[in-house]
């Protein structure tokens, strides 16, 4: 599915961004351009990041998290 219709980034690009290491929003918007410019998909990356994240077993272990509400934690 589209995530973001302005950079036409989809759900495959985000969960690919996630297995090379992607951790935030901040990290999606610097290497795909997500919700940097109207921004309403910025809460849909976040929970497919979250997703992708979980699925894929990456663990967050000193990093920062990113939880099922969009906001980030430190694990």
């Amino acid at each position: 599915m589209i995530v973001c219709v302005c950079r036409r980034v989809s759900d495959h690009d985000i969960h690919r961004a996630a297995q090379e290491g992607a951790v935030s929003l901040e990290c999606l918007q610097f290497e795909l351009g997500v919700a940097m410019q109207c921004g309403r998909c910025a809460d849909c990356a976040t929970r497919v990041l979250c997703d992708a994240r979980a699925r894929h077993g990456v663990a967050a272990s000193g990093v920062a998290a990113v939880n099922a509400a969009g906001a980030e934690q430190i694990a």
